[in-house]
């Protein structure tokens, strides 16, 4: 096996999300900007094309790192972000991607190495495939190695599993991914998702969470979506009130529909909802609220975030249905306390660096919050052990496996 080095090896990286703002809707673009990252860091040739900002220059070099604005065209056309106008986008990237990788492969060539095109997730399958074809058909195939990584299920059921998997090798983020792809015939190499080095940055001094005056302050950042089990979230707190318990929550969620359903909820529980805007100084708003739950409702800066995920006596990621799980992740590298699923969750170990809900049932995590008020050892507990967890999913260590597993791809062509 001939080892992985920037000496023979190029990456091409292709989603539709990326590190733009436009581009951000999920974990998907936390990944891409990561994983793009780290690879230009190490100091391999890395290209990444995703449908960014179309204010923001079509290509742009940030060290051994060069980012494709792809599509800027329908960027303007459909400006509410890297979704909008998907099936258009969709039939561009398919249309016009291949010639691109194949131009990109040839000129790789010519320096003696091997580009590596990573795609993510369904969106991309076609440019793949397609791909795959076009540099058979100019006798380039050879040059490239062709991967493609499920970060969710979404789409799947628009898949051609039979030919992506004999294009490309496929990859996925957790075991509950690989174990779900099966399903569909197919046997993925698991990789797992990785922390940047901001992720680890220590928590701002300055805790807002004291002016709420509360038993038990929670947190739970997720978009309004029925799989992040926002009911059950708002129940639990309900369940604890109901025990002359003075739980709190700050919550962020998004601009979904479905958050309006999961206000009324809250009010049909008889809990008080409250909002906010995020401003430096918003202790003060915060101790003015008397909302039960308090929705901020614009952006919360990434180093606030960490803070309150620091200083929370417990942070809510319990998704029903989790691919990967990198809120819990996030929240064990700032030694916060997570609740989380029991789906994706690989680096999970009960009691030792997070909590579990295994169940649908508000009452356990409601059970999780009584817990770590009546037990503060478990909680420190769980604080010193989460810090040690995340950094064994530092992008640094997620990229030394995946060369490795690049490498055995090399010696299986595709």
């Amino acid at each position: 096996m001939i080892p992985i080095q920037p000496e023979n090896t190029a990456f091409l990286l292709l989603s539709f999300e990326g590190p733009d703002p436009y581009s951000l809707a999920g974990g998907l673009g936390v990944r891409m900007a990561g994983l793009s990252h780290t690879l230009a860091e190490h100091g391999f040739d890395t290209h990444m094309v995703f449908f960014g900002d179309p204010n923001l220059p079509s290509t742009e070099d940030r060290g051994s790192l060069r980012l494709y604005r792809w599509g800027q065209h329908l960027s303007h056309k459909y400006p509410l972000g890297v979704y909008h106008g998907e099936q258009e986008k969709l039939d561009h990237l398919t249309a016009t991607f291949p010639e691109f990788a194949a131009a990109m492969v040839s000129d790789v060539a010519a320096q003696h190495k091997r580009l590596v095109i990573m795609a993510e997730d369904w969106q991309t399958v076609p440019a793949l495939v397609e791909t795959s074809d076009h540099l058979w058909l100019h006798a380039l195939r050879h040059h490239a190695t062709l991967v493609w990584n499920a970060n969710n299920i979404i789409g799947f059921e628009k898949i051609n599993w039979p030919r992506l998997a004999f294009v490309s090798h496929l990859t996925t983020v957790s075991r509950f991914m690989k174990h779900t792809m099966w399903n569909y015939q197919v046997n993925p190499t698991v990789i797992p998702n990785g922390l940047s080095h901001d992720a680890y940055d220590a928590t701002p001094s300055k805790n807002p969470l004291p002016a709420l005056r509360a038993d038990i302050t929670l947190l739970k950042v997720a978009r309004f979506d029925p799989d992040k089990r926002w009911l059950m979230a708002i129940d639990a707190i309900a369940s604890l009130k109901a025990q002359t318990i003075a739980a709190r929550a700050i919550v962020r969620g998004g601009m979904e529909s479905y958050g309006e359903g999961v206000r009324m909820h809250a009010r049909h529980r008889g809990l008080r909802w409250d909002t906010v805007s995020y401003r430096p100084g918003w202790e003060e708003d915060l101790s003015l609220s008397s909302g039960d739950i308090i929705e901020v409702v614009n952006r919360i800066p990434d180093p606030v975030l960490r803070g309150l995920y620091h200083h929370s006596d417990a942070v809510l990621a319990n998704s029903g249905m989790e691919p990967f799980g990198l809120v819990g992740l996030e929240v064990m590298a700032q030694g916060g306390v997570a609740i989380t699923g029991a789906t994706g969750e690989d680096y999970v170990v009960p009691y030792y660096n997070a909590l579990v809900v295994d169940t649908d049932d508000a009452d356990e995590m409601a059970h999780h919050g009584l817990l770590l008020m009546s037990q503060p050892a478990l909680a420190s507990s769980i604080r010193r052990h989460g810090p040690q967890t995340a950094r064994q999913y530092h992008w640094d260590r997620v990229l030394e496996g995946l060369l490795y597993r690049i490498a055995d791809f090399h010696t299986h062509l595709k």
